[in-house]
């Protein structure tokens, strides 16, 4: 029976997909870890998304190390996460300083022994206008959030060669795919862990390290009132937590954070977290120019430089009617059960 060639194509573009699908399915079982005994170090791991990581990791049966920045935060995530029964380590530690960095790995490493995963989930996020933003802006937020990934990945990088084995997880960010209008030093710094995590993944594979990056879109973490503000700052603010509660727009913190375990377990080059991440990154892909204009006609809605100009406020010294009405009730409800609400 003669076969024409459209439908021979159709056959072989079926066999090949078949056959794409085994393979990836073949090397995420073959790549799966378990969790229970393993040392992993979660960085921002007191609140947000990184407490609802070590949650999902303590069920597990992982030993964790957590650092953060402030006492009380990592203080009450311990004594959390120490009610599923597991070791947990803590030590405040500023990720902007590498001394801080390199003594909390060896302290870690003689709470536990070898480290097994990192994830370097910290970071730092300021909203302003690029008018009101300063060199010193763009400055701190890359020493947070990619040069202190650097540092981090550094620290445990020699004894994870030695051993053949480790798994190394970057939470990066939407932002660090797409531009967004108002995060300039937020996307620029994000950018550069992208590329950094990316580059490492392939240079990593042969020492049986594995590095993921996660992209996340918008998250109910909690995290806005911790976030800080410039320029006309009540308004910033008003509308990024607005926008970080929307239901259909958002990730809830518990499905981010079981994306983000899953994609640890199993090895993986990348997972963007939330359906619009997803689609900006596909339309990014293959029409640079349209998603432009569309991020354009979001800027021109956003709130006009202004305000205190270059000084600078956290979210939760800038509520108003707006920022605590009915329209943030699922990033309130994310602040309480995440330890946003400490200070």
């Amino acid at each position: 029976m003669h076969i024409s060639w459209q439908k021979k194509a159709v056959l072989w573009t079926m066999a090949g997909v078949g056959a794409w699908v085994a393979l990836k399915s073949g090397l995420a079982k073959k790549r799966a870890i378990d969790f229970r005994g393993k040392t992993v170090v979660i960085t921002g791991g007191s609140r947000g998304l990184g407490l609802e990581i070590a949650r999902l990791l303590a069920q597990e049966g992982a030993n964790l190390a957590l650092c953060a920045r402030d006492a009380d935060e990592l203080d009450r995530a311990r004594h959390e996460l120490q009610a599923y029964g597991v070791s947990v380590y803590t030590q405040p530690c500023e990720l902007t300083d590498k001394s801080q960095i390199d003594q909390f790995i060896t302290n870690v490493q003689k709470a536990f022994g070898p480290i097994d995963v990192l994830i370097n989930n910290a970071g730092i996020i300021l909203v302003t206008p690029y008018e009101n933003a300063t060199e010193a802006d763009f400055r701190e937020s890359m020493e947070t959030n990619f040069w202190a990934a650097f540092h981090m990945v550094n620290a445990v990088l020699p004894k994870m060669r030695l051993r053949k084995q480790g798994r190394i997880v970057n939470i990066a960010s939407i932002g660090g795919k797409v531009a967004i209008p108002h995060l300039s030093t937020y996307s620029t710094s994000k950018f550069a862990l992208v590329g950094y995590s990316e580059g490492l993944r392939a240079e990593l594979l042969n020492d049986g390290i594995y590095v993921t990056t996660i992209c996340p879109g918008l998250m109910r973490t909690g995290s806005p009132r911790n976030a800080l503000f410039k320029g006309q700052n009540e308004k910033e603010y008003a509308a990024f937590k607005i926008s970080d509660s929307i239901p259909l727009l958002t990730m809830s913190s518990e499905n981010a954070a079981r994306q983000v375990v899953e994609a640890c377990r199993h090895g993986q080059v990348e997972r963007l977290l939330s359906l619009p991440a997803k689609v900006g990154v596909a339309i990014q892909g293959v029409a640079p120019n349209l998603l432009a204009e569309v991020v354009s006609i979001v800027a021109r809605m956003l709130p006009a430089p202004g305000g205190i100009g270059e000084a600078r406020r956290m979210g939760k010294d800038r509520e108003s009617a707006l920022s605590e009405s009915v329209l943030t009730t699922l990033t309130d409800k994310a602040a309480e059960r995440n330890n946003e609400n400490l200070n």
